[in-house]
């Protein structure tokens, strides 16, 4: 047989590659199967572009050409670029979810990132309201709902609310009316991971609360208000934003405060729970922590106030 009628040696299938075939499977994963928000996943796949791009300028192109080497080299790059280390934590978690889920579906032979080591994360804290300035707080929202203009009321159970039960704002905006039971106390959250949880609050976000659903509330809402608990002007949901504008404009009336979004009032609740002698394990279920490891960061909070405080009461500090 000459040369000419020789069959052409077999083409090397190439495997898949990540942005344009992959990477929408791994979101379905992540969206459906992890029950990860939507805020989660946008960063994870930003995360893994971050990655590929990096591999391509080192001349990896695909994915079973992926060692750890590679990756370690990747986070490495991340840090020297000014990342902190929370930022390379949680891109260390999303290249190891990644790999994990690639290594099932049949994608890889080995998983790469499975001895792949994340930093630790920061035990940083945004500002923390001092109890006293929580109390100003609720103070200056109630005057400010005292003209009855249905929004002033609303912020005013908003941010009781947030600070009462340490709930995240994302749950705070996805609560319906049906969710708060005032008579109890309690409000029925969806967390992370679609796990629902009860939390707790006191009589002055009750009472807030209260306010906002019998006189407030009904002169907002529209025929495509649905369940939503808390309300625009427009009689739609409202958003993460309008929440953090409404608490930014009260803390602006509030002297010495840090700077601060709704998160704060949530740190500010499990700080002031600690201090007031609540146990871990219930701060963590009040939170709606996985770990409790995540839970104790804020016992640092409360021992670097107890020392402050000490070095500037104590005679012999």
């Amino acid at each position: 047989m000459s040369p000419a009628e020789q069959s052409p040696p077999a083409r090397r299938e190439q495997p898949p590659g990540w942005s344009e075939e992959l990477l929408p499977g791994f979101e379905q994963h992540l969206l459906v199967e992890k029950g990860r928000s939507p805020h989660t996943v946008r960063a994870y796949l930003g995360d893994l572009r971050s990655l590929q791009s990096y591999l391509a300028e080192s001349g990896v192109h695909t994915i079973d050409e992926v060692r750890l080497a590679d990756l370690r080299g990747w986070l490495g790059s991340q840090g020297q670029a000014g990342a902190s280390r929370s930022t390379v934590s949680r891109r260390a978690a999303a290249a190891k979810t990644f790999f994990r889920w690639a290594r099932r579906q049949g994608h890889l032979s080995v998983d790469p990132a499975l001895r792949l080591v994340a930093p630790g994360r920061d035990a940083h804290l945004p500002g923390v309201l001092r109890q006293s300035q929580a109390s100003q707080l609720m103070g200056l929202a109630a005057v400010a709902a005292d003209d009855e203009d249905p929004v002033r009321v609303r912020d005013r159970a908003m941010v009781e609310l947030l600070y009462a039960s340490g709930m995240r704002v994302g749950e705070l905006t996805g609560l319906d009316v049906d969710d708060v039971d005032l008579a109890q106390g309690t409000a029925r959250v969806l967390g992370k991971g679609d796990k629902e949880r009860i939390v707790p609050f006191g009589a002055p976000a009750a009472g807030a609360l209260r306010q906002w659903l019998d006189t407030a509330r009904p002169t907002l809402v529209t025929a495509t208000s649905g369940p939503a608990l808390f309300l625009g002007r427009r009689g739609r949901r409202v958003d993460q934003r309008q929440v953090r504008s409404a608490l930014q404009d009260l803390l602006a009336h509030l002297p010495d405060t840090p700077p601060m979004g709704p998160h704060g009032l949530r740190h500010s609740a499990a700080t002031h729970l600690l201090e007031g002698g609540a146990d871990l394990r219930t701060v963590q279920e009040v939170l709606g922590h996985a770990s409790l490891a995540t839970t104790q960061i804020y016992t640092h909070v409360s021992v670097e106030r107890l020392r402050t405080a000490y070095q500037q009461a104590h005679p012999r500090a």
